[in-house]
């Protein structure tokens, strides 16, 4: 196992020990299998080895990502377990369709479960080689015992189609391996070195293919780097790589520490962070280059006053040190974060570009929700007429639609005209109703309108339509994240009614996103600002990254439970080490959530750097400030966040016990379950403290009877 850390140059591990095998040691290509996980990778992999021998001398080399090289094995057996080898491969449209009819077949309705959430379910059942028995044995709530139903049928289906989804692709072969010996003993013996990149995405189905196909020659080859490992939403196991060795007690461990992107200081916040994790295998990165600057805290009042301070030292950086744009990222921990800082990119003619994603306002449930208000406004607006009328779905198809525009000529009136005259036409009386249904939610909102802010109509749209419900109800990582992206276009609507009591209008509102939407975002050249979440970062670099939002319940993101923190602070980690020079970290006092300002603690993060490399915008070293709060104050800690890594004082004799807990402090309550700290009130005996639970929501209880234990 090579432990590659971040910036360690591990792209070159398994290129450079492929062509030494093939060309010191004699070993033939097709005795070698090099798996990764995206095709772009794979290429690289084979364009390298021909560079490092000769073009062509990585013929016979079996190259590629798990799921091609794992259909590519099938092609040859599948025979074996029931299937015919031309089996077709279902993508994920296709597959959805499939477990749709198997619902209708069942009786169970989209409206019960979603089909999404049901796709979601299988899918990371399947990641875990996890069978419909088993799935169905297990199921526990109400969407998990649907879910086991549908996956069972669903199966059956895909062999009656002969066909095979994404996920069966990793699964079937531990079938076949099961069930026919024979065919696995052949591939050990062609597949005498396997190697893997990227081993800590892994998931249980890959993990098991990959270790019995390496069970005989027991020449295994695995890269990675366990702080790394933020992807466990997409099934991957940490597991894999901590428990390398105990799977192969004789392994040999490297570790590759020497990072080439980053400077001292960078990498000595990285290793403060990640050091606070348990589950780990220990390394620390070190830099030959310069120290660089200290890193640079940003404190801003909200979340617009920390775009604008972001804004501010891009332009700065650019006069001082003669940065170019494409110098500097903006991290991010959620998708709907980013509309802030569009919106003051564009505000200050700052090109930036949204990388692996699109800008706020293309996406597709804001552009959904602002055709409801544009309609609203001009009801003539046909376009956002036929965006909004199936949005959410009330089953009026395009036939009906045609119908309505026939009525509509026959008439000589507008589209809504005729659907509010529908019990005029001969129209099924399902159609009339769901017509009617439409109406009503128009008109309701055109009545806010009249009276109300952009608040409440946005406000009473969600209610009226459930659209953000339904999204929760999916429960899927995609519609989990629109949701987050409608709450913010209500807080947008909160903060535009706020600072524009008289002047507001739902016009106004519609003009300034139709300006923001016509934004250029690429503007002329490749020169731009980047902007992404943190998991969109991984695997990139830039001289200048600023990471925002850090607070807590954002960044670390609503989590209470060990492994969850522990992810996030991976993420934390991968983001610093993004950076080649210089690192800003922001957040913000109150921010706008789901409409509502809300009050904000700095994230534990902030806290886990040792304050002497981080400085504030003015320049002042952290550690000093800390100092110079600590005394003015009396406090133990800053007045506000975390204590940032500093020195233990002794503690004086006859001094009170200090308290167990404090703004951000994880708990675990015997009945709550795990919760996180707002708020400590009193001490001694009297203590109280206000707490969050993930499940219970908010309780104040006394210390001295919650019988809390604090999670580390």
């Amino acid at each position: 196992m090579v432990l590659a850390g971040a910036g360690s140059g591990k792209t070159r591990v398994i290129t450079y020990r492929i062509a030494y095998l093939i060309r010191n040691e004699g070993v033939s290509p097709q005795n070698i299998l090099a798996l990764t996980f995206t095709n772009k990778a794979a290429g690289e992999m084979r364009h390298r080895v021909d560079t490092l021998l000769h073009q062509g001398s990585s013929r016979g080399l079996w190259i590629g990502t798990f799921h091609s090289i794992f259909a590519r094995l099938l092609r040859n057996s599948i025979d074996l377990i029931g299937y015919d080898k031309n089996f077709s491969i279902f993508d994920s449209e296709d597959s959805k369709s499939l477990i749709r009819q198997s619902m209708a077949e069942l009786g169970i309705s989209a409206e019960s479960v979603p089909v999404n959430t049901v796709q979601g379910l299988i899918s990371r059942a399947k990641n875990s080689f996890i069978l419909p028995a088993e799935f169905h044995r297990n199921a526990t709530d109400y969407n998990q015992q649907k879910a086991s139903q549908v996956y069972e049928l669903y199966a059956k289906k895909l062999k009656e189609n002969n066909a095979l989804d994404f996920d069966d692709l990793l699964i079937k072969p531990l079938e076949l391996f099961n069930a026919h010996p024979g065919v696995l003993q052949e591939l050990q013996e062609t597949f005498r070195y396997i190697m893997i990149d990227e081993y800590q995405d892994t998931n249980r189905a890959q993990y098991l293919v990959a270790k019995m196909l390496g069970a005989r020659h027991r020449n295994i080859f695995v890269v990675g780097d366990d702080a790394q490992s933020i992807y466990s939403w997409r099934g991957a196991d940490i597991s894999n790589i901590l428990n390398f060795q105990d799977d192969y007690n004789d392994a040999l461990t490297f570790k590759l520490v020497e990072n080439y992107r980053s400077t001292g200081n960078i990498l000595k916040a990285a290793n403060n962070v990640i050091s606070c994790n348990l589950r780990q295998i220990k390394k620390e990165l070190i830099s030959h280059r310069n120290e660089g600057e200290p890193l640079t805290l940003i404190e801003a009042y909200n979340e617009r006053n920390e775009a604008e301070r972001v804004g501010e030292q891009i332009r700065n950086l650019r006069l001082k040190q003669g940065f170019e744009f494409k110098s500097f990222a903006i991290f991010y921990r959620t998708n709907a974060q980013s509309r802030v800082l569009e919106d003051v990119m564009r505000q200050h003619k700052i090109p930036y570009k949204i990388f692996g994603s699109v800008s706020f306002y293309k996406r597709k449930e804001i552009k959904d929700a602002v055709a409801y208000l544009r309609f609203i406004l001009n009801d003539r607006d046909g376009e956002s007429l036929l965006r909004i009328i199936n949005f959410p779905p009330r089953k009026i198809g395009d036939v009906s639609i045609s119908k309505l525009k026939e009525f509509a000529e026959e008439r000589q009136i507008s589209i809504y005209e005729a659907i509010r005259r529908a019990d005029e036409g001969a129209f099924p009386a399902r159609l009339v109703n769901a017509l009617g249904s439409f109406s009503a939610v128009i008109e309701a909102l055109r009545k806010t309108a009249l009276s109300g802010t952009v608040y409440d109509v946005l406000t009473e749209l969600f209610t009226l339509t459930s659209i953000p419900l339904l999204l929760q109800a999916e429960n899927t990582t995609e519609s989990l994240a629109r949701h987050e992206n409608l709450q913010e276009l209500l807080s947008m609507a909160r903060d535009f009614s706020d600072h524009n009591p008289d002047a507001g209008s739902l016009g106004d509102f519609l003009e300034n996103i139709s300006l923001a939407s016509d934004y250029d975002e690429t503007q002329e050249s490749d020169n731009f600002v980047s902007l992404m979440t943190v998991h969109a970062a991984k695997g990139l670099e830039f001289p200048v990254v600023f990471i925002t939002g850090l607070e807590e319940r954002l960044f670390p993101l609503h989590c209470y439970e060990p492994e969850e923190l522990e992810e996030e602070r991976r993420l934390f980690y991968v983001a610093m080490t993004r950076a080649q020079e210089k690192i800003f970290l922001s957040w913000a006092q109150s921010r706008y959530q789901y409409g509502q300002q809300h009050h904000c603690l700095r994230s534990m993060f902030i806290g886990e750097i040792d304050a002497s490399i981080v400085q504030t915008e003015s320049g002042n070293f952290l550690s000093d400030r800390l100092a110079k709060e600590k005394a003015a104050s009396g406090l133990s800690s800053p007045s506000r966040g975390y204590q940032m890594k500093t020195a233990a004082p002794s503690a004086a004799a006859g001094t009170p016990k200090p308290s167990l807990f404090r703004e951000g402090t994880m708990v675990h309550h015997a009945v709550f379950g795990a919760g996180v700290v707002l708020d400590v009130q009193g001490s001694g005996a009297k203590q109280k403290v206000k707490i969050t639970f993930r499940n219970a929501g908010e309780k104040t209880l006394m210390v001295q009877y919650a019988n809390l234990k604090i999670q580390k």
